[in-house]
């Protein structure tokens, strides 16, 4: 059929690091960097996350990617999750071609502002609540909400991004004991190495919330260890500063046993229903009808005015645009390694973005 035509066509033309002029760095991971990209064809900008291949075998962590790659597949379609147009791989590197979010980390903003009132603090706790209950329901679990990982659109719009460390399959009966994220919001059952589930999340969002009223994370030290220390032991000290059902949810998401903690029995459900989110219409939030707080100030979509300096001024290593055309690992021909094998994706021909 012409369909089927057209699409092995497009696989046959796998994006591959050649249809992109790769402009800025925008960010960097353990396993490689973020670039701000336009594709030649259209002069459209991507984010282009591009991810060494020996460093992700070193490391053993293809388990990660590979969930990263499910993850971005499984949920292009949610208005604060970042959507992933397709991946492609090289001999030795990985691409995951993303959505280019520009309005800046919401942990920029917030440095600069040092709290937010109430009420944005509000607004945005509600978009990362409704995508990770979004996630929640696909039995995902997020697990490392920080405001690195949470990124405004040029429209003020949360978006979640980085998936690196999300656990795909975990149902709430299930429970996994890998030990990442951040020190400061990293929930006890996480640092005592238990087995935990969807209530991480909600101690995370719990986190934010907290360094958004108060500027600094819940049982934050300079120590690292005494960090450990409070969040394992120390009770949630109260604050003036904040309303009662302010408080309320802090107390609620931030309680030491995951099994008492808010989320705990009907997961997303609890929170929407707080009496926090009483001045929320949520179908109105997840139809983006409420307007953001804040509008970053961008000019356009490709303005990298809210990127760190010290990314955007780096150089382009040439090794990333240029690839030998024979490196290219084709989708009708091996994959370039069995550690990688399905990574290349690219949408259905139907797909609008083509």
């Amino acid at each position: 059929s012409k369909e089927e035509q057209g699409y092995m066509s497009l696989l046959s033309e796998f994006a591959k690091p050649t249809d992109f002029d790769f402009l800025k760095v925008i960010g960097k991971g353990s396993f490689g960097k973020v670039f701000l990209a336009k594709r030649n064809h259209d002069g459209k900008y991507y984010a282009v996350k591009v991810l060494q291949k020996k460093v992700i075998l070193n490391r053993k962590e293809q388990k990660h990617i590979m969930a990263e790659r499910n993850v971005l597949l499984k949920n292009v379609k949610h208005p604060f999750l970042v959507g992933l147009h397709y991946s492609f791989q090289t001999t030795d590197k990985l691409y995951f071609v993303l959505d280019f979010i520009n309005g800046g980390e919401l942990f920029f903003h917030l440095q600069r502002e040092r709290t937010f009132p109430e009420p944005r603090a509000k607004f945005y706790i509600a978009e990362m609540a409704s995508a990770l209950g979004y996630l929640h329901s696909l039995n995902i679990v997020y697990r490392d909400l920080k405001p690195e990982n949470i990124l405004l659109d040029h429209e003020g719009h949360i978006i979640l991004t980085d998936f690196g460390l999300c656990k795909e399959g975990i149902s709430q009966t299930d429970t996994t004991t890998t030990f990442c994220g951040t020190p400061e919001y990293l929930a006890p059952e996480v640092l005592r190495k238990q087995p935990y589930d969807n209530t991480v999340d909600w101690w995370c969002l719990g986190s934010v919330l907290y360094e958004m009223l108060f500027g600094l994370p819940p049982f934050y030290s300079r120590d690292t260890h005494e960090m450990y220390d409070n969040i394992l032991h120390k009770p949630l000290a109260k604050r003036p500063g904040a309303s009662s059902t302010a408080w309320s949810i802090l107390q609620g998401l931030l309680e030491k046993d995951g099994t008492n903690r808010l989320g705990s029995r009907d997961d997303f459900n609890e929170i929407r229903a707080h009496s926090f989110f009483s001045s929320i219409n949520w179908d109105d939030l997840e139809q983006k009808k409420i307007p953001p707080p804040f509008i970053p100030n961008v000019s356009s979509y490709c303005d990298i005015s809210n990127f760190d300096p010290e990314f955007t001024e780096e150089m382009v290593p040439n090794s990333i645009c240029w690839t030998q055309e024979h490196s290219i690992v084709n989708a009708s021909v091996m994959e370039a390694d069995d550690a990688f094998v399905g990574f290349s994706y690219a949408p259905p021909s139907d797909d609008s973005f083509l």
